[in-house]
């Protein structure tokens, strides 16, 4: 099996993570629009916290995405601050969604993570890719 390592100063590592998060109350407010517009801020952020955003997609009440990140970064912290910008610029943006909310929450204060090591990450990611429907 071969692998596509990374290392650092005192590691080598090769860490996936497939995040899964939902809208609150599964209310569906990820229109086509909205979605590529969440798709453009999460590469920037990801980017911007220096994580490799490996696949992303978006249904109308929740978002997948497998990123690829280094043992000193903490995914709670990731997913916090990717959850919390998207959340106020969505709000901004397309102010309408409020009116589907309530509480002032876009997201669910839940996610669920998983490492995708043991699985291909073609097969993976190629699932991710898979989950937008029509």
């Amino acid at each position: 099996m071969k692998y596509d390592l990374q290392s650092g100063s005192h590691s080598v590592h090769q860490l996936h993570y497939h995040i899964v998060w939902c809208v609150n109350y599964r209310r569906t407010v990820i229109t086509r629009e909205v979605g590529d517009r969440l798709t453009e801020m999460l590469q920037e952020l990801c980017r911007k916290a220096s994580v490799e955003l490996l696949a992303t997609e978006n249904e109308v009440d929740h978002v997948h995405i497998v990123v690829r990140m280094k043992p000193n970064q903490q995914i709670s912290k990731l997913v916090n601050s990717l959850k919390g910008v998207t959340a106020r610029r969505l709000f901004q943006e397309f102010s309408w969604i409020k009116n589907r909310l309530w509480g002032g929450h876009l997201w669910s204060p839940s996610y669920f993570a998983v490492t995708v090591g043991g699985a291909p990450l073609d097969a993976i990611k190629k699932y991710v890719d898979s989950q937008r429907q029509g």
